[in-house]
């Protein structure tokens, strides 16, 4: 199974967002993150995602005749690796897509559900904006947005601190256009080989 179709899954991927940047958590504290997910389902994708070393047990005690594990990310085994990325489909991307944009609207759904939901004083926040910039410039804002994410997932929840799900989309507004493999002078330039110091003389 690629890393793409073992991330992207609707359960898998609501099971890897609970656990993402939280101490450890068994099957039992996962369920009740997640109550609508049914108990045999949970288990068996914890399983999937344990056999594939996307999760580790970092501790086993029995409880009443069974053994409770205790679950946490290996983030590095966490993100779908570039070759992975590079052999999908158009097809796949918008079926990877169409589960994460599903799984924003289950975390909504659910937040929403609650009786005490307040969006505005909660903080909910979802906003677009369109900019242009180079690929090197692109690369910077990610860089920052990331950087300005990771320096506070450490932080515990508590002392005043509310858990949020911070999620990124980014989509081109259109293809760039294809360069042309041997462009010819433009009309009126000569042959595209004079220095411009050449064709002001």
């Amino acid at each position: 199974m690629s890393t793409a179709d073992l991330l992207l899954h609707p359960v898998r991927m609501r099971i890897l967002q609970t656990l993402f940047d939280t101490d450890p958590m068994t099957t039992a504290q996962l369920r009740d993150r997640l109550p609508d997910i049914a108990p045999a389902t949970m288990y068996r994708q914890i399983a999937v995602l344990t056999d594939a070393g996307v999760l580790e047990v970092v501790d086993e005690r029995r409880v009443r005749g069974t053994v409770e594990r205790s679950y946490r990310i290996r983030p590095k085994q966490a993100v779908v690796d570039p070759a992975a990325r590079a052999a999908m489909t158009r097809e796949d991307h918008q079926r990877a897509f169409t589960t994460f944009a599903a799984s924003l609207m289950a975390d909504f759904g659910r937040y929403l559900a609650h009786e005490n939901a307040a969006p505005v004083s909660d903080g909910v926040v979802y906003r677009q904006a369109a900019v242009c910039l180079t690929d090197d410039e692109f690369a910077v804002m990610v860089e920052e947005i990331e950087r300005a994410v990771l320096a506070r997932v450490s932080h515990a929840e508590g002392d005043g601190r509310t858990r949020r799900i911070v999620s990124l989309v980014v989509v081109p507004d259109k293809p760039r256009p294809e360069p042309r493999a041997n462009p010819g002078p433009e009309p009126g330039t000569g042959t595209g080989t004079e220095r411009p110091t050449d064709q002001a003389k």
